[in-house]
């Protein structure tokens, strides 16, 4: 049926309890007449829909109010959009991968700016029509001092995902909508940048619906942080090729296009934290434009930390930030910073797979997946993402029972759709479905017969196929979709998963007799900040796999580097380690790792480095930029004999930046 009202297409039942809407209407009603939030009148209104409705009223904002203001300057919208296209770009993927499954589902998904002025919006499109009464389109001005309480502009007001719904809302106009929104931070100060939501009418509210916008958020933030990272990247190769003159004692500190301290280099000699705050990484120190010249720039330094030299950094021909040469200060002590190799690793399992660890819950699980794979009997491994769950998989595999010839199958429970998954699993015959193989297709069952299937992310299989993996256990036979011959199939299961697959079985999301099935043998795979121990060992192993397969040599860590490695909490657990040893080596030319090139999740304040990484005592000062480039030049030629393409393609720069660099320090072709 059609809400005559706002045009809605609904389905009866699906709407919230009238009830409550109505007791929150009253609140609403009691409050504008007697503008003071009685705590009987409005005792079933949240804390902080009250609150807000408090903000709304002081701020003067008209409860009638029938649609939000819209910016109908498409040049300035256009602006905004420009001023935010980093943020856009980032929320492309998630919208993209997210729109389509909207459609049809009343609702949209949403991404503001910091005002809470709509840039970017997809989904129904019946819905998209409803929001042009509202003004819930591009343009639309969502901050909650322009239309009170929303989920947008509240979201953006208390810095948290928020969800308001129906009659909460301040202004009238706007109760028939439901959203969801959650505040989108800037990785590297955290400022929130944006907001992310989702709206439509009251019938799709679901409490999930705060969790699932705060992911989409999540996502966006995760790749702002990767564009963020490569534009740093690209800011310290734009400032090495603009070759600034400097001294071997010069501090670097290099900013981006808004004055915040993205990379900074001490000697020994120069100011450094805590004695110049400003200058801490991901930090405003000045207000930086495109429109300031070198003088400018100069004039807002603070006067006791003047630079020599100043050079605008250009990216693609657009100004994108800028590089400050600081000479030394005799009065400031010196600042130890020793590089050292982490230790080589201790405790590493002695097998193909190199299970490295020996923190005692690791060598636990390590040692019960050996046991088990003997056993040949179903296993159930449990561990948070990226803590190796599918590396137990493979030396279970490679065990005793299978030595590692058998086939080794892998499926991914939440990649494949519900109307597939049968047909993956338990195969099919010619003609069984629309679309299916002419010549039938074997299931994953019965490729892995003799030895391994892992299902991975086990959680995620539907609930009315699950008593079929039940059947086939069972019987150790499959029957392919459209026939009824029996297949018998000797496989070991092998079943991961992220989830509390006991909370998921009283949730009713997972079958009991399943659970109890696979889950008689359970391994669990601890999360990296539960192995501190291990950190150097694994630090170590990445650093010199990732180096070999870059054809270099392992990176240097200096001792902060090392002490942060070992307090972070590693949320990414051992896939982080790796994917940051990969991005180190493709970040850092010089060899030697310091915490201005670590990603800012590495740089929150340490209180208790629980498994910092030992130094060996090194009486040597510290190199400063200039000596480890210089460095890094003469062991590349001594490493590869002289040849200079060769030497170029290590160090990852150009010929013609290497013939420069070579006559900077004098150095000559003497070897080979």
């Amino acid at each position: 049926m059609t809400d005559l009202a706002t045009g809605f297409h609904t389905r009866t039942g699906m709407f919230e309890d009238w009830l409550d809407q109505r007791a929150t209407m009253r609140a609403w009603e009691d409050f504008l007449t007697f503008k003071e939030l009685d705590p009987i009148r409005t005792s079933g209104v949240r804390r902080e829909i009250l609150e807000s409705w408090s903000r709304s009223l002081a701020s003067g904002i008209d409860a009638t109010a029938e649609l939000a203001p819209l910016d109908e300057t498409e040049e300035r919208l256009e602006d905004a959009r420009q001023k935010n296209s980093e943020l856009r770009a980032a929320a492309r993927h998630p919208f993209e991968k997210i729109g389509p499954l909207l459609s049809e589902a009343n609702a949209l998904l949403i991404l503001t700016d910091a005002e809470g002025l709509v840039l970017d919006q997809i989904g129904d499109l019946r819905t998209h029509d409803a929001a042009r009464s509202i003004h819930l389109v591009r343009g639309g001005k969502w901050d909650e001092s322009a239309i009170g309480t929303n989920g947008i502009g509240t979201a953006i007001r208390s810095g948290r995902p928020t969800v308001v719904h129906a009659s909460e809302h301040f202004c009238q106009g706007i109760k028939a909508w439901t959203c969801a929104a959650t505040p989108i931070r800037d990785p590297v100060d955290q400022r929130i940048i944006g907001a992310v939501d989702l709206s439509g009418p009251p019938s799709i509210f679901r409490p999930h619906n705060v969790a699932m916008i705060a992911a989409v958020a999540r996502e966006i933030e995760s790749s702002l942080a990767e564009r963020q990272e490569m534009r740093r990247t690209r800011l310290l190769e734009a400032f090495l090729d603009s070759g600034p003159t400097r001294s071997s004692r010069d501090a670097v500190v290099i900013l981006d296009r808004i004055g915040r301290v993205m990379y900074h280099r001490f000697p020994a000699g120069v100011p450094k934290t805590p004695n110049s705050p400003g200058l801490t990484l991901g930090q405003q120190f000045i207000t930086l434009t495109g429109t300031m010249s070198d003088q400018d720039i100069a004039r807002a330094i603070p006067p006791h930390l003047q630079p020599s030299g100043i050079s605008r950094l250009f990216l693609d021909g657009e100004f994108s930030g800028a590089a400050l040469i600081l000479p030394p200060r005799r009065s400031t002590p010196a600042i130890a910073a020793e590089p050292f190799r982490i230790p080589p690793r201790a405790g590493a399992e002695r097998d193909e797979l190199l299970m490295i660890g020996q923190s005692p819950k690791f060598v636990k699980a390590v040692d019960l997946a050996r046991r088990t794979a003997a056993a040949g009997s179903p296993v159930l491994i449990q561990g948070e993402t990226g803590a190796g769950k599918e590396l137990f998989a493979r030396l279970i595999h490679t065990s005793a029972a299978h030595k590692g010839r058998a086939p080794f199958v892998t499926v991914n429970c939440g990649a494949i759709s519900a109307d597939l998954f049968g047909s993956e699993l338990f195969g099919h015959v010619s003609g069984a479905f629309t679309g299916a193989s002419r010549e039938g297709k074997a299931g994953k069952f019965e490729q892995a017969d003799g030895g391994v299937l892992c299902l991975d992310e086990i959680g995620e299989m539907p609930l009315e196929l699950q008593p079929y993996l039940l059947r086939v256990l069972e019987q150790r036979a499959v029957y392919r979709i459209g026939c009824s011959k029996r297949r018998q199939v000797d496989v070991q299961l092998v079943a991961m998963t992220n989830r509390d697959l006991g909370q998921e079985v009283e949730a009713g999301r997972f079958r009991r007799d399943l659970y109890y099935r696979i889950g008689a043998m359970t391994i669990e795979v601890p999360p990296l900040r539960e192995r501190p121990c291990d950190i150097p060992a694994l630090a170590d192993h990445f650093n010199r796999a990732v180096a070999t397969k870059m054809r270099r040599e392992p990176l240097l860590l200096s001792e902060e580097v090392a002490t942060r490695l070992g307090a972070y909490s590693w949320p990414g657990n051992v896939r982080e380690m790796r994917n940051l040893f990969e991005r180190l080596h493709l970040v850092v030319s010089d060899g030697v790792v310091t915490e201005a090139d670590l990603p800012p999740a590495f740089l929150a304040p340490v209180a208790v480095p629980q498994g910092k990484l030992s130094a060996p005592q090194e009486p040597d000062l510290p190199p400063n930029l200039t000596d480890m480039e210089e460095q890094a030049i003469r062991r590349a030629l001594a490493a590869e004999q002289g040849n200079l393409t060769r030497v170029a393609a290590v160090l990852g720069i150009s010929r013609p930046t290497l013939y420069r660099k070579l006559k900077t320090y004098g150095i000559k072709r003497s070897y080979g």
